[in-house]
């Protein structure tokens, strides 16, 4: 077992205690798990949330290696099916989120040429989650593939470990970066405005990115854990997905 997922195996330990809930969460639901967690708390006050953010391909390796999570919400349907599979997840995957890609550059950009844009002699850096961790970052890839430019930009390519990390290198260290459109709802995100520092990729561009939960066997007889995960699926639930850019079923 890696040095990192040993930590946060024996971190997670020894929070795994009554009332509490251990939760693996893909890094594009960071802003709208803290209000999920907000309502949460006035229906079970006395519960406390244990979030692990990080791409939904090192959570997975981590819940394989015994990190004993009681939730995972993925940002694909692969990653909990696999889980699933193996006897890992308790539950089927079920779609809690459609999410949507976006790219988002520090300096104003010409939006109206699409995804084009990347091929601009201005454009030197383009910031892509990893895509064999990170859902997001295989949908850039096929949505940069399917326009047509992704062999002229390839070279241009900086890959990030999460999609979080993307959106520092994006409006850092990167010229242009494709996102999870829910990140830009963070508050400090408000600086970089729609069609200015950021558009949505062109949704016929990517397969659709539907985000998949599932109840772990670590969290099979935890209430609290199967309270949180039909509370994520209810109708406020899903009302404060929406308010962070996502479809919801």
């Amino acid at each position: 077992m890696k040095k990192s997922a040993l930590v946060a195996l024996l971190f997670l330990t020894t929070y795994n205690m009554a009332g509490s809930v251990n939760i693996a969460l893909a890094a594009n639901v960071a802003d709208a798990m803290v209000e999920l967690k907000k309502e949460f708390a006035l229906v079970q006050p006395d519960t406390k949330l244990n979030v692990t953010l990080g791409s939904s391909g090192k959570l997975t390796a981590q819940i394989k290696n015994g990190a004993p999570y009681a939730l995972f919400l993925s940002a694909d349907m692969n990653f909990p099916q696999a889980l699933y599979k193996e006897g890992i997840a308790v539950t089927k995957p079920v779609v809690y989120a459609q999410g949507a890609l976006a790219y988002i550059s520090k300096t104003p950009q010409d939006f109206t040429q699409g995804i084009a844009l990347v091929k601009n002699d201005t454009i030197g850096k383009i910031a892509v989650a990893n895509p064999k961790t990170a859902p997001y970052g295989t949908a850039a890839l096929e949505a940069m593939k399917h326009a047509g430019v992704y062999d002229e930009v390839k070279e241009k390519l900086v890959f990030a470990e999460s999609i979080s990390q993307t959106v520092v290198y994006a409006v850092t260290a990167a010229d242009i970066g494709f996102i999870a459109k829910s990140s830009l709802y963070s508050p400090n995100m408000s600086q970089y405005k729609e069609d200015t520092h950021w558009a949505e990729v062109d949704p016929s561009l990517y397969s659709p990115i539907n985000q998949g939960i599932v109840l772990l066997k670590a969290g099979e007889q935890n209430q609290e854990a199967k309270a949180l995960y039909d509370f994520i699926l209810s109708a406020k639930g899903k009302e404060i997905l929406k308010k962070f850019g996502y479809l919801v079923p």
